[in-house]
């Protein structure tokens, strides 16, 4: 499956960044195929491996701020692996026509 989510810290301001950074470090440090964006960070892996990495990565924002907003969208597609590269490749291919 692939997840596509977001962390937010409330109440600290618009600057996030530091907080953001907490999450994202924990994603890169799980070793789980993943890409970080402006908006969002997808990953890919089995259903409680993706979950325990947003788990964790929630639980590294919340020193940060008392209150922590996180929106979740999932592609649970059974026997697709590699989806992250495999859907920019289609994409990409698309473009060049």
């Amino acid at each position: 499956m692939i997840a596509a989510f977001s962390v937010t810290p409330l109440g600290m301001g618009e600057d996030v960044a530091e907080a953001v950074a907490a999450a994202v470090k924990v994603v890169r440090a799980s070793g789980l195929p993943n890409r970080t964006d402006a908006m969002f960070t997808s990953i890919e892996g089995d259903w409680d491996e993706v979950m325990a990495v947003i788990k964790a990565a929630v639980e590294a924002v919340k020193p940060f701020a008392g209150r922590v907003s996180t929106v979740i969208k999932i592609d649970d597609r059974a026997g697709v692996t590699d989806g992250l590269t495999r859907k920019m490749e289609s994409l990409e291919r698309h473009l060049a026509d």
